[in-house]
């Protein structure tokens, strides 16, 4: 099972507990939520109307936490430390890996000097040991670390909720992809037809030639069957080219003597 797949249970059953309550008993409900080992999308709970109730309320600050899990990062919990509730080791954890995926959407090779400043690490080994056991290891990442050039590169990682507006973001740049995509398209079917043409072309004129040559092929057989022709007739009209047989027959044989 994977990483959406084992979401898609938990989530249901945290949008079935926020339901279920309302105001202040969505505190230990969201708490719980964003300390979880195996969550890491959080725009369903967000969407159930009890939560988003909170709004303006004397508990927005457990909307507001939901909302820095669901779109923001490390950094921008140290930001508004002051204005959100603090956060247990399960939460800080969760909230750098999301960290780590919300780096890894727009650079796919990450060095370790970024990594360690945004994730207040201190050293490579302690990166190193977070990367490996606490994002791959989850399944939320896959990667090759760099030692040498001291970077990771990001083969995969699992998405997080959409940001206000970035749905429009992403809509353009789809609509910008499939233009080009239209245009591509269009681009290779015109190639496709020319060489299609190109190749009609060159069958009608290797067609042509062998129709030529073999022309030729008929018109030096007729010449030399007429030039065989000629030579037997010229043969057989030569005067005493051939001697008639009455002729021949008509001489007297010349009697041979007995040499003595």
């Amino acid at each position: 099972m994977d990483i959406e797949e084992r979401q898609a249970e938990i989530i249901d059953h945290f949008v079935k507990q926020a339901t279920a309550n309302k105001d202040a008993a969505l505190g230990s409900i969201i708490a719980e939520a964003t300390s979880h080992p195996s969550l890491f999308a959080f725009s369903e709970i967000l969407a159930v109307p009890n939560v988003a109730e909170l709004e303006g309320t004397e508990n927005t600050v457990i909307l507001d936490l939901l909302r820095l899990f669901a779109h923001g990062t490390w950094s921008d919990f140290k930001s508004n430390a002051g204005h959100l509730p603090h956060l247990v080791p399960d939460q800080v954890l969760k909230l750098k890996q999301l960290t780590v995926l919300t780096l890894a959407e727009t650079n796919k090779v990450l060095p370790y000097d970024l990594l360690m400043l945004e994730l207040d690490v201190a050293n490579v080994r302690e990166l190193e040991d977070f990367l490996i056991n606490e994002c791959m290891y989850a399944g939320i990442v896959r990667g090759k670390l760099d030692q040498l050039r001291r970077c990771f590169e990001v083969q995969f990682a699992a998405g997080r909720d959409l940001r206000p507006g970035q749905l429009g973001s992403m809509i353009q740049t789809l609509s910008n992809w499939l233009g080009t995509s239209d245009s591509l398209l269009v681009s290779i079917q015109e190639k496709i037809k020319w060489a299609d043409t190109m190749s009609e072309l060159d069958n009608k004129h290797r067609k042509d030639l062998e129709d030529r040559v073999e022309d030729v092929k008929k018109s030096l057989s007729l010449k030399q069957a007429d030039i065989d022709f000629r030579g037997h007739e010229e043969i057989y009209s030569e005067p005493g080219g051939v001697m008639d047989y009455e002729e021949d027959r008509s001489r007297p044989k010349r009697r041979r003597h007995p040499i003595s």
